[in-house]
């Protein structure tokens, strides 16, 4: 059994949801395209539209064994449906002096009257350091960010994935530095990363025709706005795509106006605490690719 086959399988016992990144890179295996790319010739795209490398991600030691006995993959883990908040901690780039991320934290707990607890934590491929935390059970879904505690201090959580101990990147391995399990998210950082509340909502007005098709346009727009606002963590994006190319269609066909879609489809989104970045990315994708396929209603 191949060393990386191993570290799969031994964080996918942690209940870690692992899938394939490209032999000593950073950028997943599957799928080759992204979503406004899909044509449907991906056999995992084939029948519920784009499926991206989160939905790919899994604990199934026999699909593990498939794809690491094929090819030597990294590992990126899935830090949403892994249930993980992973503390990025960088490095002064070119070997330049200066505070690191680490440096960073520790300054950030201090200021709480804090320190950083032990958790599990990896060392990067390029010297940095990863803490991985227990996301908190209850509150919204953190998302990534980039700079929002500090220089040098990134965060990966629902969205977003980092590349696993026993990973290379340009030859570079990443290793575990402390074998332990992730301690819950301290309160403090919690409190820094939560999301800001939604501004309040504006219902969507629309003109929809009082006949028949109108009730079923009224039944399609409810319908996928459901689909959004239940689907569990990890899997809400792929379901505003899917939505948002099933209100594509419609569109194409005239039965719907692109405003009213979006204008549902992004009040949906922000019920379910996605971003409005990759809100707007997604619901432009979906839509896109439905109205290459075109849905007309018979009045």
């Amino acid at each position: 059994m191949s060393e990386l086959l191993t570290a799969a399988l031994a964080h996918a016992a942690r209940g870690w949801h692992v899938f394939p990144l490209r032999p000593d890179d950073k950028r997943p295996a599957f799928p080759d395209h992204t979503a406004d790319q899909c044509t449907g010739r991906d056999p995992r795209c084939r029948t519920a539209g784009h499926v991206g490398w989160e939905a790919r991600a899994t604990t199934d030691p026999a699909r593990i064994r498939r794809a690491w006995t094929h090819r030597p993959y990294g590992i990126g883990l899935a830090c949403g449906p892994s249930l993980l908040v992973v503390v990025d901690l960088d490095r002064p780039k070119d070997n330049t002096t200066g505070p690191t991320g680490l440096d960073t934290l520790a300054d950030l707990a201090a200021t709480h009257g804090t320190v950083i607890e032990p958790t599990y934590t990896a060392t990067t491929g390029g010297g940095g350091t990863h803490l991985y935390y227990q996301h908190p059970g209850d509150g919204p879904a953190l998302r990534n960010t980039a700079g929002t505690l500090g220089p040098l201090v990134d965060t990966r959580a629902h969205g977003g994935y980092v590349v696993a101990a026993g990973s290379t990147v340009n030859g570079r391995p990443y290793r575990v530095d402390l074998d332990t399990d992730p301690a819950p998210l301290p309160g403090w950082l919690a409190a820094l990363l939560a999301p800001a509340p939604l501004p309040p909502q504006r219902p969507v007005v629309m003109s929809l025709p009082t006949d028949r098709s109108g009730a079923y346009v009224r039944a399609a727009i409810t319908r996928e706005a459901d689909r959004v606002t239940t689907a569990p963590a990890g899997e809400r994006n792929r379901a505003l795509y899917i939505a948002a190319v099933a209100l594509g269609q419609l569109v194409a066909g005239g039965s719907l106006t692109e405003a009213d879609a979006s204008g549902v489809l992004e009040q949906a989104a922000a019920s379910a605490g996605l971003g409005s970045v990759e809100t707007a990315r997604t619901i432009r994708s979906g839509l896109a690719a439905g109205a290459r396929r075109p849905r007309q209603v018979a009045a």
